[in-house]
């Protein structure tokens, strides 16, 4: 499956510190039959077989739905799976070994937060580039909020789509609107919302209007 802008449109990213009462598959299925367009697969407290268990599910619901699934961090689970992808950090297993791993049809995403880091990815084989925090984000405490002139310089760096990350809600992601991103990943205004699937049909159309899409 190849990754190009209409795929990176709103890239949903799963937190189950955000799932309260629902079940995290029913919040997937709700984004997903509301437009969400990519899923990314985030699990960091999960042991190894339950984390392999979740993905086959994920995978065979996104399948269903016709859109890709990505593994975050996670290259192993993502082949065993048969996830369309996988997603590494700055600090996670070096893109070009990953290639190595996965073979040319694995779609690669790679963090950035420098036009250097996002060159650097392009050239070890990334097929697209998450670039943030381009707001103040509560799901990751680490993440400093990125210029958004620093967005617009790697997006006009490289060749590869870049999908925004990080505090994107329904009130600030039109703020982003000419900055050359393909997309917009959110975690916590799909899964912290109280209708999922309402929140992704809305942020589906503000991705649009952003993207001029």
């Amino acid at each position: 499956m190849k990754c190009d802008k209409d795929t990176l449109l709103l890239y949903a990213v799963t937190d189950r510190a955000w799932t309260g009462s629902q079940p995290l598959a029913r919040q997937v299925e709700a984004a997903l039959q509301n437009g969400a367009t990519c899923l990314q697969l985030r699990e960091k407290a999960l042991d190894p077989a339950a984390f392999r268990e979740e993905a086959r599910q994920m995978a065979a619901l996104c399948r269903r739905y016709g859109v890709p699934l990505i593994i975050n961090d996670n290259v192993e689970v993502a082949l065993a799976c048969g996830a369309a992808g996988v997603h590494l950090g700055q600090q996670d297993m070096p893109i070009a070994q990953a290639r190595r791993m996965a073979g040319p049809d694995l779609i690669l995403g790679a963090s950035a937060h420098t036009v250097q880091e996002a060159l650097e990815a392009q050239a070890a084989g990334a097929d697209y580039l998450g670039v943030g925090a381009v707001f103040s984000t509560s799901t990751k405490a680490d993440a400093s909020p990125l210029p958004l002139t620093t967005l617009r310089e790697i997006c006009a760096a490289v060749s590869i789509p870049v999908v925004a990350i990080g505090g994107i809600t329904e009130t600030n992601l039109l703020q982003l609107t000419g900055c050359g991103a393909a997309g917009v990943a959110v975690v916590s205004a799909i899964f912290g919302a109280p209708d999922p699937g309402a929140a992704t049909a809305r942020l589906v159309q503000l991705a649009r209007q952003m993207t001029g899409r």
